[in-house]
């Protein structure tokens, strides 16, 4: 027989669309191909099969995929993992800012970024760094709560007695919410409780 955990606890997607999940997951894997090629055009011999033979050539294209892959790890990660409607609008509003970043590193590099004068360097990095810090601060409360929401620590005593004998057992927080929506059910799911808490009792 199916046991309540199973019943109450087999929602696979938290409730989410499965289809929003897989565009985080390939986000993420696409912001994470994006850095690994930002790194080997300009370490490796890459960059000179693409025909970046250049130094400025080739860190223009090298800067805009690396400064697209973070924000896209980041938008990946908190739409895969549960999050709420502020973290979801906190990672989106730093990838803008990120987004904002880049543009202005295209725009600027090289003829306006040092050791070129007027430059523009400051005013691209802050931009950047002011998005990846919101960002960042969405992905580091999405872990968190997960964390949480996950910890196995979280338990619930309950105080058992029968025939003028009583027992304490621990039972998790979840099992616990789903022992109490299972009583609120038709006569059948009651009874299942029961059984579920004795067996427990026996152990």
């Amino acid at each position: 027989m199916t046991s309540l955990g199973e019943a109450y606890g087999d929602d696979r997607w938290n409730g989410r669309d499965p289809r929003w999940i897989a565009i985080g997951a390939g986000a993420f894997v696409a912001g994470v191909v994006a850095i690994v090629l930002a790194i080997a055009i300009v370490a490796t011999s890459f960059g000179d099969a693409l025909g970046l033979t250049g130094t400025y050539e080739a860190r223009e294209p090298a800067g805009i995929l690396a400064g697209l892959g973070v924000p896209a790890m980041l938008l990946g990660v908190v739409a895969v993992l549960p999050s709420s409607r502020r973290q979801g609008v906190g990672v989106v509003l730093g990838a803008l800012c990120c987004l904002a970043g880049v543009a202005l590193f295209q725009h600027a590099y090289p003829w306006m970024w040092p050791p070129a004068e007027p430059s523009m360097a400051f005013e691209t990095s802050m931009t950047y760094f002011a998005g990846a810090v919101l960002a960042f601060g969405s992905v580091f409360s999405t872990v968190a709560s997960y964390r949480v929401r996950n910890n196995p620590q979280g338990t619930v005593r309950m105080e058992l007695q029968r025939q003028g004998e009583t027992k304490t057992v621990k039972v998790s927080r979840d099992q616990y919410r789903q022992y109490k929506q299972a009583m609120r059910g038709d006569g059948g799911e009651q009874t299942q409780v029961i059984k579920e808490i004795e067996s427990k009792f026996n152990e």
